[in-house]
């Protein structure tokens, strides 16, 4: 069946191409007429764009291939390949970087029908589908008995948070998301459907763990997971709201937390609710297997700073994320800045408040935030720095701010907010040159900004597995320079 598959796709890409020259279809209806009928439905090929978060640059594709199974993936990148069409692949729809070039004559590769999420028996292993998302695939673990690293953002895609790096609540104990891999199935650029393992190809497996959207479309990955009782998925966690005056203090008693392991936290400049919309400073913190008790211990420094209010309490795993759901609300105008950093500086931060309270205030964009991350990094940096193509294990923090808005006539504002909130955290970033998580960036920076020293070996792969740039559309690798 694979060699009548294989052999019938061939015929498929030269008996039509001089059809293709003499009428010029739509992408479309070129799509309906050669490749539908070796996708597992004819029905699957469409023009409905799936919703993305910004839909500020975002892709406006001239066909969507919503996929049902991974032959699909393979089958329609051989085509497309083949016949000189972009492509881009998403799930989630939540990458916000700028700017995506797919325009009509593209096609999106729509993997959401790809989440499937499955373990082993001895649950210390998942499977997990190209199009489940972060809120999917907790959902199984929660029902399964197992933990599984993810980030921390419901509605975002699993497999795509963990390519770019993985942070995520259990980040202290088990490593970033990248560390936890064990193999992926990987459509490349020749339309092969390759199982990479760390022997099946190292420099691949390396590359796809820290930069993996530049060398394939990752149909499912089989990760580390770890087997937990009811009471191993608890957390004490919430938020807690501070009064703006108190801003500088909240900045310094982060700065001075020892995140211990199992403790994470996070600061948000957000919104009130309506109708007065009032910028606020937010923060939540987290502890793994906390109570009250040992909650406010970890974090005393905080609640004794004196939040006006306090929601934190004992969650379940299933619930960790929820105070960040709404972020994860569709549409609108969203470019976003993020910055790595070493150091929390409380006048750095009063600056980026005053920055952002200005351009909060404006019509249509009182949903603009500002978020920062902490994380417990012991048991990351006790990994080799190289394992992975991931390049930032030394940077301490890191923070986006999102400029949130409807009116297009905000946009020059918008980047002007954004732009300054970053420079301003770059100021005073400790660091020896910038340093962008890669699911943060704007997509403005350069390929050293995101990919730091592992660039010259990405480079190299890049030209081994996709020589013609077939997947460019997120931080392309520039080709390697001959000196």
């Amino acid at each position: 069946m694979k060699f009548f598959r294989g052999f019938a796709v061939s015929v498929l890409l030269t008996g039509l191409n001089a059809a293709s020259v003499v009428h010029k279809l739509s992408v479309v209806d070129q799509l309906r007429d050669e490749l539908a009928p070796y996708l597992s439905s004819r029905n699957i090929i469409s023009t409905d764009i799936p919703p993305r978060w910004n839909t500020l640059g975002a892709p406006v594709p001239g066909a969507v291939v919503n996929i049902q199974t991974e032959s699909d993936v393979a089958t329609t990148v051989k085509y497309c390949t083949a016949k000189g069409i972009p492509i881009l692949a998403q799930n989630g729809g939540i990458g916000w970087a700028l700017p995506f070039n797919l325009t009509k004559n593209g096609v999106l590769i729509n993997m959401a029908g790809l989440n499937q999420v499955t373990f082993n028996v001895d649950k210390t292993q998942a499977t997990i589908g190209g199009g489940s998302n972060i809120s999917n695939t907790i959902a199984h673990a929660y029902a399964s008995g197992a933990l599984v690293v993810t980030g921390n953002c419901n509605c975002v895609g699993t497999l795509g948070a963990l390519l770019g790096g993985g942070y995520g609540n259990l980040i202290g104990l088990y490593g970033l998301g990248v560390d936890n891999v064990i193999s992926l199935r990987v459509v490349t650029a020749d339309g092969r459907l390759r199982n990479v393992t760390p022997t099946s190809d190292p420099d691949l497996f390396w590359s796809l763990r820290g930069a993996g959207p530049n060398f394939g479309i990752v149909t499912s990955a089989v990760v580390k997971s770890y087997p937990a009782t009811e009471k191993d998925m608890q957390a004490w966690t919430g938020s807690l709201v501070f009064d703006p005056a108190k801003l500088e203090m909240v900045v310094q008693a982060i700065q001075d937390l020892e995140l211990q392991p199992d403790m994470d936290v996070f600061m948000h400049f957000l919104s009130t609710s309506p109708p007065t919309n009032e910028p606020a400073v937010v923060v939540t913190p987290f502890l793994y297997k906390g109570n009250e008790a040992s909650g406010r211990a970890a974090f005393a420094s905080l609640y004794s700073i004196g939040p006006k209010a306090d929601t934190t309490s004992v969650l379940p795993y299933d619930q960790w994320n929820s105070g960040g759901d709404g972020f994860c609300t569709l549409g609108s105008r969203k470019p976003s800045y993020g910055a790595g950093f070493q150091q929390m500086i409380p006048a750095t931060w009063r600056q980026v408040w005053n920055q952002y309270v200005a351009f909060q205030k404006k019509p249509t964009a009182e949903r603009s935030a500002v978020l920062l991350e902490a994380y417990s990094l012991i048991k990351a940096r006790s990994l080799d720095p190289d394992s992975t193509a991931f390049p930032f294990r030394k940077v301490n923090f890191n923070a986006v701010a999102i400029p949130w808005y409807d009116d297009p006539s905000l946009d020059d504002e918008a980047q002007a907010f954004g732009a300054a909130a970053r420079d301003l955290l770059r100021s005073t970033d400790g660091l020896t040159q910038n340093s962008t998580y890669v699911n943060f960036a704007h997509g403005d920076e350069t390929p050293e900004v995101v990919y730091g020293h592992s660039l010259p070996r990405l480079q190299t792969t890049k030209l081994r597995f996709d020589p013609q740039g077939i997947f460019n559309q997120w931080f392309r690798i520039p080709e390697k320079r001959c000196v």
